[in-house]
């Protein structure tokens, strides 16, 4: 088949997957139709019988176990109170400075990420607890929105992350390793959250003042308040650590976060038979979307093997006459536009299978294009105007925010996590430093 022969069923191909998400199609249904019908046109009835143990093998893959584990970590965290404790703590440490509880936010968000994994809990536990908290204080909206959703956005950049065991799963790169990659590269987006809400604050005295002194904790409280702090920190060194030192497998890492997430829950007295249904089935739910969208993607990503799409397209991007970098820019602007727009798991599972490949082929380092890769996916769900966690909020029914609020106030933590991109282009040790010292 020619060039131009795999040109033109890529356009029907691409075209015919818009057309279905247009429709209303969930887009793990509409990769699965469009390799279904792909299989009878191109090779014939019989090949049908090849997408049923294909999909079998992705889900049963040892790292994908994991998914449900630290989806279920994740759940138990936000049904058992536990974030509220942490942002009691919060606010007792920080209400006394000037954009403090924004501040305080985003650390906490920051502990939640390297908990769950997921975008959608910081977000959504952020959004229940303290956006009325800063609302009540007199806080600017554009300040009380945007740390919300961009720490709640460190969930897949900070280990344990779900879409990083998407990625590991369908390259050769280590979960593990890929996991560390996130650690400093996640801290750093922490702390320039911070250094921007603060001078803002500065010099703009009105957008988040200091909670009177006569409201403010004493130093008793504030030390008791810690003690809501040290399980998930306990928690956080028993998984990573254990991935780090080579005790477990990021599998086993999960297995000993949800048992921990369960014994912390009820540790602080917080969990109940009603709240533990609630967590399972919520994971249920979410794994069921998490593996549709694996079946789907990898029926889909074997049709474009199949009719040589995904060859085409690694011949095109290796032949383009541009360095290594250059290429790999080109790959993530690609995916930070489809961020915009679809799931970043659905990306993974149609963008991996052509790209990785290429960068094989150019002899770029294949964990730091992972890592670069997830993140370009993380900046993608925060940037208007299909970004996921943009919806998370906006979801959680606060009438007096509008999207275009929503868009405003996130708009400066997009460039923000792009100047700390453009950091681990530039310095690659940021985020290969941690890998490369892991005890095997």
């Amino acid at each position: 088949m020619s060039e131009m022969s795999h040109g033109i069923i890529g356009i029907i191909i691409g075209l015919s997957f818009l057309g279905l998400l247009a429709t209303g199609f969930s887009i793990a249904f509409a990769m699965l139709t469009i390799a279904t019908v792909g299989y009878l046109v191109f090779v014939g009835p019989e090949a049908l019988h090849a997408i049923f143990p294909l999909a079998f093998n992705i889900i049963t893959t040892d790292i994908f176990i994991a998914v449900p584990l630290f989806i279920f970590m994740a759940n138990v965290f936000e049904v058992s109170g536990i974030g509220g404790r942490m942002y009691d703590a919060m606010y007792k440490w920080m209400a006394g400075l000037r954009g403090g509880l924004a501040i305080g936010t985003v650390l906490i968000c920051t502990l939640i990420a390297a908990i769950t994994g997921l975008a959608a809990t910081g977000t959504v536990i952020g959004g229940l607890l303290a956006y009325p908290e800063m609302k009540k204080r007199g806080y600017d909206k554009m300040i009380s929105i945007g740390p919300i959703m961009a720490g709640g956005a460190l969930g897949p950049l900070i280990p344990p992350s779900v879409p990083m065991i998407i990625v590991s799963c369908l390259t050769t790169v280590s979960a593990g390793k890929l996991f560390m990659a996130g650690v400093f590269p996640g801290i750093i987006c922490s702390l320039l959250f911070c250094l921007y809400i603060g001078i803002k604050c500065l010099y703009n005295k009105n957008l988040a003042p200091p909670i009177p002194i006569a409201e403010r904790a004493n130093w008793k409280e504030k030390i008791n308040s810690l003690w809501g702090l040290l399980p998930p920190i306990l928690l956080i060194f028993l998984v990573l650590g254990g991935i780090y030192l080579g005790v477990c497998t990021p599998s086993e890492a999960g297995g000993v976060g949800s048992a921990g997430a369960l014994i912390c829950a009820i540790a602080c007295r917080n969990l109940t038979c009603r709240k533990l249904l609630m967590a399972t089935m919520n994971t249920f739910r979410v794994n069921a979307m998490v593996m549709w969208l694996a079946i789907g993607g990898s029926a889909f990503a074997s049709l474009t093997g199949i009719t040589g799409i995904n060859r085409g397209v690694s011949n095109f991007l290796g032949s383009l006459s541009m360095s290594p970098n250059g290429i790999v820019l080109v790959m993530l602007g690609i995916v930070f536009i489809l961020g915009m727009f679809i799931d970043i798991i659905a990306i993974v599972m149609i963008c991996l299978p052509i790209m990785m490949p290429v960068i094989i082929q150019i002899g770029f380092d294949p964990l730091f294009f992972a890592f670069l890769f997830t993140m370009c996916l993380i900046i993608g769900i925060l940037t208007p105007p299909f970004g996921y966690n943009l919806f998370y909020f906006k979801g959680l029914g606060y009438e007096e925010v509008s999207m275009m609020d929503i868009y405003r106030s996130v708009t400066p933590y997009i460039v923000l996590m792009t100047i700390a991109m453009i950091l681990c282009l530039l310095f690659p040790q940021i985020p290969l430093w941690l890998p490369n010292k892991m005890i095997k």
